[in-house]
């Protein structure tokens, strides 16, 4: 995984009046959680805030990344773990982060990345890519950027389900039973079967 890092602003006034001041000011509210948990078991938050600018580098990407947080001189190392929108405009409202260390393993989805052109390409038919991440779990040193899967030899009318894939070092948590991406027949492709049928003479 990329590493990046973000500084962020220790938050001392919270609620909603003042998360919606600092957004007015162009920082979003954020929340850090880590390994140490409240009387109920709960793990404990650490309130802080980001300028948008520097959110913009982690939120508005494609990649995976580790974030290496410097909140006034205080180091985490974490990941993403969820960002709330705005139901109307999409910008973000608040962002929580969770900390990560080298013995305990963490689970996140890490985008597919289809490799080679299908069989069932080439014969006419359409790549369906039915999602766009899958969830793995391994100590995030070995979490990678995308995952590989090897589409040449799928045909039209056949799928990739989750089940079929194994990847180095890493358990998937994604259910078995979810199609990662399929072959539709198109309409061209079902005209062109059709034809060729017409022009094939009957055997005697």
């Amino acid at each position: 995984m990329k590493e990046i890092i973000v500084t962020g602003q220790k938050r001392n006034s919270l609620g909603k009046k003042a998360s919606k001041e600092l957004r007015k000011q162009g920082f979003i509210p954020c929340n850090i959680y880590g390994e140490k948990k409240d009387d109920n078991g709960n793990p404990i938050a650490h309130a802080f805030s980001v300028s948008f600018s520097e959110l913009r580098k982690i939120i508005y990407t494609p990649h995976i990344y580790v974030i290496n947080l410097d909140i006034e001189g205080e180091h985490y190392t974490s990941i993403l773990k969820e960002i709330q929108f705005h139901p109307v405009t999409d910008t973000p409202l608040h962002v929580d982060f969770y900390e990560v260390n080298d013995q305990k393993p963490i689970t996140i989805g890490i985008p597919v990345k289809l490799v080679g052109l299908a069989q069932g390409v080439r014969d006419g038919g359409r790549m369906n890519l039915s999602i766009r991440k899958i969830n793995v779990t391994a100590p995030y040193q070995q979490i990678p950027e995308h995952l590989d899967i090897d589409v040449t030899a799928l045909k039209i009318g056949k799928s990739i389900k989750v089940g079929e894939l194994t990847f180095e070092g890493l358990e998937v948590a994604t259910s078995k039973d979810v199609v990662v991406c399929s072959i539709k027949m198109t309409r061209q492709a079902q005209q062109a079967a059709a034809t060729a049928e017409e022009e094939t003479p009957a055997t005697e």
